[in-house]
């Protein structure tokens, strides 16, 4: 789509690093010139609740996999209105803004912006074009901090950011195609999602199937005396995790392991392969090591997954607790890798932890070694593993493929959206051309 754009006939030095040439109609605008920073509270707390997603922009709090606890009242919180752009102040520079299509409560840190005149500017491109990535680099640098998870954006430093701003009628010509265009792309990624959770759901149901009855559909079943667990084959025993696991607690000396972090989808992983935003330490000396067949567990997040049996040597949080089998078996190991993280075991550890909110569910290492683990006989524990392992392998395979196709649809999305709003390609013709019916809905590469 992107070679069938022809460029502007004339462009201009911008005079803007992030920007470089600009077609010759448009202009650059200082944000104030654009937008004025509102100020109104809710009197009633009774508004509906937004939030600011870095994939969907200024969202109904309800439709946002949010798990911060609510507040007992939001009498005094902020409101916005269609049209405002909202910002998360700390999160400016990562996608947390957006102009809101809602009317309702936003956090009293947020920054609500609204236009100076709708003669001038439209709402769509504004939205576009701050959440583009060219923008996104310029309120990088804006936003001061002293680590990047905590670089704040004043309104003063916001509102001196340059604006690529071309006339009216071409701002929503330009929002109009970007509209059209969104609305198929994204068609194709929710596809794609929508698969990748149906495969995450059979991928679980595998493991839950192995990990509490066996491989053999037909095997005699006793009662566990489990909640969670219900019957079980009659030949496995239940037993308490300390019967199987103890705490360890080891340093490290140097500080210079690998360095290790626990993702919900994946378990214990090299936090350089995974997407973690959190600062790093001066130092990780003093740290806990974890080795190959030691499970590690995020004590905050157990219960969503948090946890896993390690692949490496590395250094993890001091606040992750770290458990050794008190068998050898590396067999073992991965039977209570796919074990913890299955479904039923997870509402488990959701009720062994506690916490006044959600998100802040701690389990201690006592909590979780009462914990009661189906255990089969060793050899058949084996193959229950080796069962396991290939029946994941497949699916994570097709769930990477599905992931790919549409991260790199989002990629083409986002090299679009920036290419079109910096005025490197020319979109008047195409918009122009566009059906008022809404959109086909044909998602993009069907």
């Amino acid at each position: 789509m992107i070679a069938n754009l022809p460029r502007y006939p004339a462009y201009k030095p911008s005079g803007v690093d992030w920007l470089g040439d600009m077609p010759a109609h448009w202009e650059v605008r200082r944000g104030k010139t654009i937008l004025k920073p509102v100020d109104f509270r809710s009197q009633t707390g009774q508004e509906e609740l937004l939030t600011v997603s870095s994939e969907r922009g200024v969202v109904p709090r309800k439709l946002a996999n949010v798990t911060m606890f609510k507040a007992e009242s939001y009498v005094g919180y902020k409101l916005c209105w269609k049209d405002d752009l909202v910002i998360n102040s700390l999160w400016a520079w990562a996608q947390g803004l957006g102009v809101s299509q809602h009317h309702g409560i936003v956090s009293s840190a947020y920054g609500v912006y609204r236009l100076l005149s709708t003669g001038e500017a439209s709402p769509r491109f504004i939205h576009y074009l701050v959440r583009s990535s060219p923008f996104q680099w310029e309120l990088q640098v804006r936003s001061k901090g002293i680590w990047v998870s905590r670089l704040k954006l004043t309104d003063e430093a916001f509102l001196r950011a340059p604006f690529p701003l071309p006339p009216l009628p071409e701002q929503r010509a330009i929002a109009r195609y970007l509209d059209h265009v969104d609305q198929r792309i994204q068609r194709y990624i929710d596809a794609k999602e929508q698969l990748i959770a149906r495969l995450q759901e059979a991928r679980q149901s595998i493991i839950q199937r192995a990990v509490t009855r066996g491989l053999d559909p037909d095997v005699p079943l006793k009662p566990s005396g489990v909640d969670w667990l219900e019957d079980v084959p009659a030949h496995w025993e239940v037993r308490r995790g300390k019967t199987l696991l103890k705490p360890v607690d080891i340093r490290s000396q140097t500080g210079e392991e690998e360095l290790l972090t626990v993702s919900s989808e994946r378990g214990v992983v090299p936090r350089k392969s995974a997407s973690v935003t959190m600062f790093k330490a001066e130092s990780y000396i003093g740290h806990k090591l974890c080795w190959p067949g030691d499970l590690v567990i995020n004590s905050l997040w157990a219960w969503a997954r948090g946890l896993g049996v390690s692949r490496y040597h590395g250094i993890v949080s001091t606040a992750y607790g770290v458990y050794r089998l008190l068998s050898e078996s590396k067999d073992y190991s991965q039977f209570i890798h796919y074990l913890v993280r299955s479904v039923p075991f997870q509402w488990e550890l959701q009720v062994r932890s506690k916490g006044i909110w959600i998100s802040r569910l701690q389990l201690t290492n006592t909590a979780f070694l009462e914990a009661s683990l189906p255990v089969p006989p060793l050899a058949e524990l084996r193959a229950i593993a080796a069962h396991l392992d290939k029946a994941t392998a497949a699916i994570d395979s097709a769930i990477h493929n599905a992931r790919r196709q549409a991260e790199r649809m989002a990629e083409y999305r986002a090299s679009l959206i920036a290419h079109v709003v910096t005025g490197k390609l020319d979109v008047r013709a195409a918009a122009a051309a566009l059906s008022p019916e809404p959109a086909e809905q044909v998602p993009v590469g069907r």
